[in-house]
C-alpha cells in the first residue's frame, strides 16, 4: 500500500488484495520468489488479478471522465448561447442609438463576431479542453489499451511503470518548500486590494525602475484555476527535476527561466503578467534536454510525456492567446533548455549527477532570492 506495509498470508491472499484494489494504492509487492520488492505486474501469479483491477480502473475512470465531459460541454454551450444573444442585443442597441436598423442577418453576423471575440467564452473553451476533453481522451485511450495488456504488454510497460512508481516514492523537499511559498503568496492575494497591480509584472512600472516586479510576479496568479494548474505542474515537474538534477538546480532553473520569461513578456506583451508559468516552462525545457542527454536515467515513454507537455502547452496557448502570456512560456522554455545544455553535458551513466559545494552555494543563493521575492510580494500586497 502507499507509504505503508500490508502483509498477506499467501500469494492467493495477495492476488485478492490486488484484485480488490479500487484506487491503485498497491505500488509494490514482495513474494518469496523475488529478492526485492517489485511491481505487481512483475509477479506471474498476479497477472489475472491485475487484469481484473485494470478493467475496473479504466471502466470507472472512463465513466467519470465522460460525465465530466458532458457537464463541461453543457456549460460551454450555455456560455456560447449567452454570448450570442448578448451580442445580438448589444448590436441592436448600438444601431438604435446611431439611428440605424440592422437586418436579422446583420445582427447574427455581429453576434457571431462577438462570440468569437469573447474572453469569457475563450476561458470556457480552455476549461472544457483542460478538464473535460483531455481527461476523457486519456481515459478512453487507457480503456482501449486493455486489449494489448498481458504478459507481453507488461514486459513492454514495466520499465515505465517502475520509473513512475520509483519517482512517486522519492522525497522532494525543495519542491514542497517552493510550493509552500507559492501558497503563502496565494493566500495573501485574498487580502483586500489589487494584488496584481501591487506586485504583478505591470510593464510600465517595470520599465520605470520597479525591476523587482520581475521576481514577485511569478508568485502571483490571476485566479484559482490558474493557481491550481500551475501548482499541479510545479509538484510533478519540480519533483522530477529535483530527483534527477538535485535541489540546487531546481531553484536556479526556476529563477533563471522566470526572469528570462518575464523579460520576453516585457518585450512582446503589453498587458500585465502574473504566474509561475515562465519558471515552470523552464523546468519542462530543462528536463527535456537533461533527460535526452542522460537517456539511461529515464525510460523513453516517460520522456515522451514531456514532449507531449510542450505540445499541450502550445495548444492551450493558441486557445487562450488573449489571456495567456505565450512570450513568457516560450522564453522560460528556451531558458531551461539552454541551462541544461550548458550545465549538464551528455552522459551514458545510469547514475544521477551529484552536487558540489559550488552547486549548493548557488542553489542556496537562488532559493534565498525566491524567498525574498515571495516575502516582497506579500509585503506589496498587504500595503496595497
Amino acid at each position: 500500500m502507499k507509504r505503508r506495509q500490508h502483509p498477506c498470508a499467501s500469494l492467493e491472499a495477495l492476488a485478492s488484495e490486488v484484485r480488490d484494489d479500487r484506487h491503485a494504492a498497491i505500488l509494490l509487492v514482495w513474494t518469496p520468489g523475488h529478492p526485492r520488492m517489485c511491481l505487481p505486474e512483475e509477479v506471474a501469479g498476479l497477472h489475472a488479478a491485475m487484469a481484473v483491477a485494470r478493467e475496473r480502473w479504466t471502466r470507472e475512470d472512463l465513466e467519470g471522465a465522460t460525465s465530466r465531459l458532458r457537464w463541461f460541454a453543457v456549460l460551454m454551450a450555455g456560455f456560447t448561447v449567452h454570448a450570442f444573444f448578448s451580442g445580438m442585443d448589444a448590436v441592436a442597441k448600438l444601431a438604435a442609438r446611431a439611428g440605424q436598423v440592422l437586418t436579422f442577418g446583420e445582427r447574427v453576423y455581429f453576434a457571431v463576431r462577438a462570440v468569437l471575440g469573447s474572453t469569457a467564452l475563450g476561458l470556457a473553451v480552455l476549461l472544457f479542453v483542460l478538464f473535460g476533453f483531455i481527461p476523457w481522451y486519456q481515459a478512453r485511450k487507457r480503456r482501449a489499451e486493455l486489449a494489448v495488456w498481458g504478459a507481453d504488454g507488461d514486459a513492454v510497460r514495466v520499465p515505465s511503470l517502475r520509473f513512475e512508481t520509483w519517482l512517486e516514492l522519492q522525497p522532494a523537499r525543495a519542491t514542497m518548500f517552493l510550493l509552500g511559498l507559492m501558497t503563502f503568496v496565494g493566500l495573501a492575494q485574498l487580502l483586500p486590494g489589487d494584488a496584481v497591480l501591487a506586485a504583478g509584472l505591470v510593464k510600465a512600472d517595470y520599465l520605470h525602475g520597479q525591476w523587482w516586479r520581475l521576481l514577485t510576479a511569478p508568485f502571483l496568479h490571476g485566479n484559482i484555476v490558474h493557481f491550481l494548474m500551475n501548482m499541479a505542474a510545479l509538484v510533478y515537474l519540480g519533483k522530477r527535476l529535483e530527483v534527477f538534477a538535485r535541489w540546487p538546480h531546481l531553484a536556479l532553473v526556476f529563477l533563471f527561466a522566470a526572469v528570462v520569461g518575464g523579460e520576453a513578456s516585457v518585450t512582446f506583451v503589453s498587458a500585465t503578467s502574473v504566474g509561475a508559468s515562465g519558471g515552470l516552462m523552464g523546468w519542462l525545457g530543462f528536463l527535456i534536454v537533461f533527460e535526452t542527454l542522460h537517456a539511461r536515467l529515464v525510460p523513453r515513454p516517460a520522456r515522451r510525456r514531456l514532449i507531449a507537455g510542450v505540445l499541450l502547452t502550445a495548444f492551450i496557448g493558441l486557445l487562450g492567446y488573449r489571456f495567456i502570456d505565450n512570450a513568457a512560456h516560450l522564453g522560460g522554455l528556451l531558458a531551461g533548455m539552454v541551462y541544461a545544455a550548458i550545465v549538464f553535458p551528455k552522459s551514458a551513466s545510469p547514475k544521477r549527477p551529484g552536487t558540489n559545494f559550488t552547486d549548493r552555494l548557488a542553489g542556496t543563493t537562488a532559493m534565498a532570492v525566491l524567498v525574498a521575492a515571495a516575502a516582497l510580494a506579500i509585503w506589496q500586497i498587504a500595503g496595497s
